[in-house]
């Protein structure tokens, strides 16, 4: 989201891989007609491909902002069909979102099950951040669990650094110990594919949802292996109540799996 424990069923049918239909020859006056591509007697080279599902095919979806939104209309967006957002509270460890307070408060007044992101900031030690966090978010039980968003930030003027992978994993674990402590709460993880190659692919931090940016292919073809949770799809997505862009997440499961998780997360949906 760069600016400057719950494994679900219920995915889309066609998230379960399996091989595109493709044209087999015709040979001589003979037509082989397959109703299926393990019907036996047709032959003929199959290409081995993947069918993935589109974010529209997932049931439950949510958006993330910050202030490069501006003023949000929260009715608006409610009424559009948005089923939960999270809102960036802070960042590194000097750093609050101007419009937090805000949309903390408008969004649970209209109803958008809401939580507060943390965007990680590589050159403050873990205990900074999470202090940082803590000072600013209030503690509401009917919030959803707060995310720490891990990614790189080469664009950054004050910390573009890549720091070691051992470093990067203990601010992370002294952030989130921190979160669950406070909140009650297991965190959620945002990443990117870069940082998830780098830091987490080895399956780091796997007892934790996660959260996954992906907006040109589905997740499963950058995170193999790993369950993610919720999908960030687009940064260029358009929401009633919402001037410009804002970024778009789908939920990975059902509408019933996504009762069932705000049911253990003690949180109501209006």
């Amino acid at each position: 989201m760069i600016r400057s424990a719950m494994p679900m069923g219920g995915a889309p049918a066609s998230r379960r891989r399996g091989v595109a239909g493709s044209g087999l020859p015709i040979l001589g006056a003979a037509l082989c007609l397959c109703a299926s591509l393990l019907l036996a007697g047709c032959s003929g080279a199959v290409p081995d491909t993947e069918v993935y599902p589109t974010a529209a095919d997932f049931e439950i979806h949510g958006i993330d902002v910050s202030r490069y939104q501006g003023d949000i209309d929260w009715n608006s967006v409610r009424a559009s069909g948005v089923r939960f957002a999270w809102i960036k509270a802070t960042e590194g460890g000097d750093r609050v979102d101007e419009k937090f307070d805000a949309n903390w408060v408008a969004a649970k007044a209209a109803g958008v099950p809401r939580g507060a992101y943390h965007f990680a900031y590589w050159c403050r030690s873990g205990e900074e951040q999470a202090a940082w966090f803590l000072q600013h978010v209030p503690n509401d039980p009917q919030a959803l669990p707060p995310v720490l968003d891990v990614e790189w930030n080469p664009v950054s003027h004050t910390c573009p650094r890549r720091i070691p992978r051992d470093e990067a994993l203990a601010t992370m674990k002294t952030i989130l110990d921190a979160m669950q402590h406070a909140y009650g709460k297991k965190p959620i993880i945002y990443t990117s594919v870069d940082f998830y190659r780098d830091v987490l692919a080895d399956g780091s931090f796997s007892d934790y949802a996660m959260w996954v940016r992906s907006v040109k292919t589905y997740p499963d073809v950058k995170y193999a292996g790993r369950h993610w949770n919720f999908w960030q799809h687009t940064a260029q997505g358009h929401v009633p109540g919402i001037r410009g862009y804002v970024d778009r997440n789908a939920f990975y499961g059902s509408s019933h799996d996504w009762h069932q998780w705000l049911v253990a997360e003690a949180i109501e949906e209006n």
